[in-house]
């Protein structure tokens, strides 16, 4: 325990002094190796920071990257919330259900949170202000909705979640199928009340001439999600097949299909996402090799014998990962997040008989909400960069949505078979 502390305050100190997330992984695990296990060789180090990410499962993080650049900047994201509105817009709460389902749809094909905020703000904030939401609610549901993203596979958080744990990555997204949908409901039943207080004018009713071309215009588009999931659901892609087809596709379908890719531009979107890359395998990496030592110092083993010496079962053991990951979401990355509190907390969770799958979900959502939970919420400054709009404003959007969000967690928490049926279903 006195190590876990120890861990704990030197990366605290180093955040805080405004330290590189790679450092303030980096740093307490070799403290830990020259302090505690000065006996270890140095190429220990070496061969668990290149060791950690040596591993297939992760080939698809770049892969879901590069997809999710190349449909922001074109036409995918755009066509497929066109097709959602011309099927709902209508309604009451129509632009609130367009910005909901467009932001699963997108997350149904790019796997990323901030991409899908920068891709949907500019195309749906307008509308949903132009029908009557006041800017606060607009905001704040344009953030909210991308959390969709993590949830809804392909998702990189679970890609790196089954690489720490050695969970099926097929499992947890058809885990997050189940929960991304209900956290979209809950959305839903959001705007359809802030519509009926706020007085929000429906949009016309498209008729059948209109819907039979936006499905037609988003033929394409459709096409991305379909051999994605369907792919893996069926066993004919495994995860990092399915990203490899998904850039492919994504190529193809806007340089010759929509015509929106040039050279130069798929020069500039490479350079992102290979940017974007790095800075994901380096936390990764040095991610890997905290684990190590704190797995070495069994620092598990201490949480386990503590919750046992309180009488503490999976109920209160999942009330406590909920506030350390709530509280990490905070101030952390979500992938830092991941890898800082999964290497000691993961294997008590085993200890109390608690479901891999379902665990996955718990952690997810919770790093959903650290992305818009103040002060350090990444989605808050890319939808803030996005709409040039002041970073106040969007928080005090978000606050209702933090609440609707813990009252899902505390249901996905404790109602596991929300998390679990449709794994077993299809994979028995």
């Amino acid at each position: 325990m006195l190590l876990l502390l120890l861990v704990i305050a030197v990366a605290v100190l180093l955040l805080v002094l405004g330290f590189e997330m790679f450092l303030v992984l980096g740093v307490p695990a070799i403290m830990i190796k020259e302090f505690f296990y000065g006996t270890l060789p140095d190429p220990v180090i070496a061969q668990k920071i290149l060791g950690g990410i040596n591993h297939t499962t992760l080939l698809a993080i770049p892969f879901f990257i590069f997809a999710a650049e190349l449909m922001g900047e074109g036409q995918i994201a755009r066509r497929l919330t066109a097709l959602i509105k011309a099927f709902v817009g209508h309604l009451h709460a129509g632009m609130g259900y367009t910005t909901i389902g467009g932001s699963m749809a997108f997350g149904s094909v790019s796997g990323s949170a901030p991409a899908t905020v920068a891709a949907m703000a500019r195309m749906v904030y307008p509308e949903m202000r132009s029908v009557g939401f006041n800017e606060k609610f607009s905001l704040g549901l344009v953030v909210a909705s991308a959390e969709t993203a993590l949830l809804i596979p392909p998702s990189i958080t679970f890609i790196i979640y089954g690489w720490m744990t050695g969970t099926s990555v097929a499992k947890l997204f058809v885990g997050g199928l189940a929960v991304g949908v209900v956290l979209g409901l809950a959305f839903a039943v959001m705007a359809r009340i802030e519509a009926h207080r706020a007085g929000v004018t429906p949009g016309p009713r498209a008729n059948w001439r209109e819907r039979v071309k936006a499905v037609r215009d988003a033929v394409w588009a459709l096409g991305m999600p379909v051999i994605i999931l369907g792919g893996i659901y069926s066993g004919f892609f495994t995860p990092t097949e399915a990203a490899a087809v998904s850039v492919a596709y994504a190529i193809f379908v806007e340089w010759v299909v929509f015509r929106e890719l040039t050279l130069n531009k798929l020069f500039a979107i490479t350079e992102r996402a290979a940017i974007s890359t790095a800075i994901i395998f380096i936390l990764l990496a040095m991610g890997g090799l905290l684990s190590f030592f704190i797995t070495l110092a069994q620092v598990p083993t201490s949480i386990t014998g503590f919750l046992n010496a309180i009488d503490a079962g999976p109920i209160t053991f999942l009330l406590i990962v909920n506030v350390c990951f709530l509280i990490a979401g905070m101030f952390l990355d979500p992938n830092s997040a991941l890898l800082i509190l999964i290497p000691p907390l993961y294997p008590v969770a085993q200890a109390l008989g608690v479901d891999p799958v379902h665990f996955g979900m718990i952690v997810t959502l919770n790093i959903s909400i650290g992305m818009i939970t103040p002060p350090f919420g990444l989605d808050i400054f890319v939808a803030s960069s996005t709409l040039q709009k002041p970073v106040t404003a969007i928080i005090s959007g978000v606050w209702p949505f933090i609440l609707t969000n813990l009252i899902v967690l505390a249901v996905i928490t404790y109602v596991p078979d929300i998390s679990t049926f449709l794994p077993k279903l299809v994979f028995g």
